[in-house]
């Protein structure tokens, strides 16, 4: 079969794990006599360098003509970088924002899955940890707080600044059937996460999937306050199976998630439309204090395109294959420094990745 993927290499550490990534794709291709045709997109300050802002309409359409797009990472260092300079519509993230509403990529998924060779890297306790967890976080991606009105203002020599909070039925209706679908083929239990005790959105929030609950009778469904669902985390995180949440709640939580596996260095994620098609990226950020020293773990951009495979492409064979090539490196002792301990050998970005293609 031919498909036509969309690259975003990126900032900081991204070109480097789009190209290791890249390089499994291709060892997936070779074995399984699929053709992948790439076309490389700009985005964020890669694209303010070049273009001076940080999406252009060129790189929606590339993007948009695809059956999917695999991203590295966006953004630098906001202390030193010349694109925090900018004002904010101008900023690399904006490009990010912007390309997530353009392709009404309105689902992020991200699963947190602790790798049994990696619970040394875990920093609970063993206890805690028990037989290991298994969890997906499905968070809305483009209503919420990061896409309401905003505006700063000074009034009688005050700085004020204000954001807004707006979601309708509609966006939180999309979003938790798409939880519930996803809970069919795992453990059957959504905890839908809000702050209904103190926010207007998130009583609108818990009605409507209540709602989209009776839909779903063999899904159990629990209500679970944001504060309470950060300590529960940590507390007992194999009690989740899925976790719905908003756009801002979901960020915070997702990184929280992603650190009790022991790196988030590890951790996929999937941005879907109502088709099949996606955007896919690793949940870390672009780390530029190591970009280009061949220190960046590939393994959440590995990981993340094969949930490309297997939800934008129905490859699920090939998906299969690439997680399990990730399982073998990992139980023969490969690390890189974020995942590194005692009696294992350590690897670069480029072994990684190599490692990986090999053994798919």
């Amino acid at each position: 079969m031919d498909y036509k993927i969309a690259l975003i290499p990126g900032d900081g550490i991204g070109p480097e794990i789009v190209r290791e990534a890249r390089k499994v794709l291709d060892k997936v291709c070779e074995k399984y006599h699929h053709t992948f045709s790439y076309s490389e997109v700009l985005l964020g300050g890669a694209s303010i360098d070049v273009h001076g802002v940080p999406l252009t309409e060129e790189a929606v359409e590339t993007a948009k003509a695809s059956d999917a797009v695999l991203m590295g990472s966006i953004g630098g260092d906001a202390a030193t970088s010349p694109w925090y300079k900018l004002e904010p519509s101008k900023r690399p993230e904006a490009g990010l924002l912007a390309i997530r509403k353009a392709l009404n990529l309105f689902a992020n998924l991200r699963p947190a899955y602790l790798y049994n060779e990696l619970r040394d890297a875990c920093p609970l306790r063993d206890e805690i940890i028990g037989d290991g967890f298994d969890m997906i976080i499905v968070r809305e991606l483009t209503g919420g707080l990061y896409f309401g009105e905003r505006k700063t203002y000074e009034e009688d020599g005050v700085r004020t600044a204000v954001d807004t909070l707006t979601y309708n039925e509609k966006e939180i209706r999309r979003i938790a059937v798409k939880a519930f679908e996803i809970a069919r083929k795992r453990g059957n239990k959504v905890t839908s996460v809000d702050k209904a005790n103190v926010l207007d959105s998130s009583r609108l929030w818990r009605s409507v999937v209540e709602e989209v609950a009776k839909d779903y009778p063999d899904v159990t469904l629990e209500h679970m306050l944001v504060d309470n669902c950060a300590m529960q985390l940590v507390r007992d995180p194999k009690q989740f199976d899925v976790i719905l949440t908003e756009n801002m709640f979901g960020d915070i939580l997702s990184d929280e998630a992603s650190m009790v596996t022991g790196s988030i260095g590890m951790l996929s994620s999937a941005s879907l439309n109502e088709t099949k098609f996606g955007l896919y990226e690793p949940s870390h950020g672009s780390a530029p204090d190591i970009a280009g020293q061949d220190k960046a773990n590939p393994i959440a951009t590995i990981l993340s395109a094969a949930m490309m495979l297997r939800y934008s492409l129905d490859l699920d064979k090939e998906a299969d294959a690439v997680e399990a090539a990730v399982q073998k490196v990992l139980t023969q002792g490969y690390r890189t420094g974020d995942i590194m301990s005692d009696g294992c050998k350590l690897v670069g970005t480029k072994e990684m990745g190599d490692l990986i293609a090999q053994t798919v």
